[in-house]
């Protein structure tokens, strides 16, 4: 397991390396000058390269590239802002403030987005795939797939403005969406992410809903399932006690790059619901033509990604004795 998880870890931070050249090049290797964006409408030549000999723009991409991963590792002295620790991903250039600062800054939202939908989705899509799966050919199995097949359908961006029309504005059955710290208050944590708890697991619910009941079907026809029926054994132990544990390797595996493409950031969710996480910093990077954040929240979600899946592949041989880590 150990050499498994080195091996992995080595792996990721090979691609991360990769991905990072990718990434400056398509930000910082680009024709256009990425120093008038952070000089402003009112820049003289003596501030440009001023901003050029700062962000070491003034040297060749190579040795730029050189600089950045020197300052993303070892951090850097060399910005007018002040010391930038690392991981240095540099300054804002819309705000001014370090890049690292403000993704933790708005790491919580996200992660609380997260972990709260991922709880709801991940018990009720499993839920009711099993009962599908237990009930198949029946009237709950066709409710139930029907259901799903509708929901996978729906979109955020078209039920989030619904839920809030109709909880919220209409209803006021709900508080309008919003991020309040945990250890503040946690009723008002609870109350502000209900409905984009509710809204985001109703998507991903009905996703894992459909692959949990193809899947248990799938294991039920497994020669081992079908021997351990030969002898004797109850309907619901088989069930449960060989089948169950069989089907959650694909869904482990799609759960593990959801949950790390949600931490990267739920783009859509938060930007329709006005929470300030690292997907509505995106957009809003994107928006400001604000590079160096961009290239932030971009390097950090592939990093989520690239954990989550280590993780991942890690869980499978604790959840099916077949499966050897090698």
């Amino acid at each position: 397991m150990l050499r498994f998880l080195i091996r992995r870890t080595l792996g990721a931070a090979v691609i991360l390396f990769l991905l990072s050249i990718v990434a400056f090049l398509l930000f910082f290797g680009m024709p256009r000058d990425p120093g008038l964006l952070m000089c402003g409408k009112t820049c003289t030549p003596a501030n440009l390269a001023n901003i050029h000999h700062v962000l070491g723009l003034d040297k060749s991409i190579p040795e730029q590239y050189w600089v950045f991963l020197h300052n993303l590792v070892l951090g850097s002295n060399g910005f007018d802002q002040g010391p930038c620790p690392a991981p240095c991903f540099g300054y804002s250039y819309h705000t001014n403030e370090a890049v690292w600062g403000t993704l933790m800054d708005r790491l919580p939202t996200t992660v609380s987005l997260t972990l709260g939908a991922a709880v709801c989705f991940l018990f009720v899509g499993l839920g009711t795939g099993m009962l599908s799966a237990w009930k198949r050919g029946t009237l709950v199995d066709k409710t139930v797939t029907a259901g799903a097949m509708v929901l996978s359908s729906m979109q955020i961006y078209f039920l989030g403005p619904l839920a809030l029309a109709a909880l919220v504005y209409q209803s006021h059955l709900f508080d309008k969406p919003a991020y309040n710290d945990f250890t503040a208050n946690p009723a008002s944590w609870f109350s502000g992410l209900i409905i984009p708890w509710v809204i985001l697991s109703t998507i991903f619910a009905s996703q894992y809903t459909r692959m949990a009941r193809s899947s248990m079907i799938e294991q039920l026809q497994e020669e081992h399932v079908r021997t351990a029926r030969a002898k004797g054994m109850s309907r619901k132990y088989v069930f449960f006690r060989y089948a169950w544990r069989g089907s959650l390797i694909p869904i482990v595996t799609i759960f593990g790059i959801d949950l790390g493409s949600l931490l990267g950031g739920a783009i859509i969710t938060e930007y329709t619901f006005g929470l300030p996480g690292l997907g509505k910093l995106a957009v809003e990077s994107v928006f400001f033509s604000d590079l160096p954040l961009l290239l932030g929240v971009m390097l950090f979600s592939a990093a989520m990604i690239l954990l989550f899946n280590i993780i991942v592949d890690a869980c499978y041989a604790f959840i099916d004795p077949r499966v050897r880590l090698s």
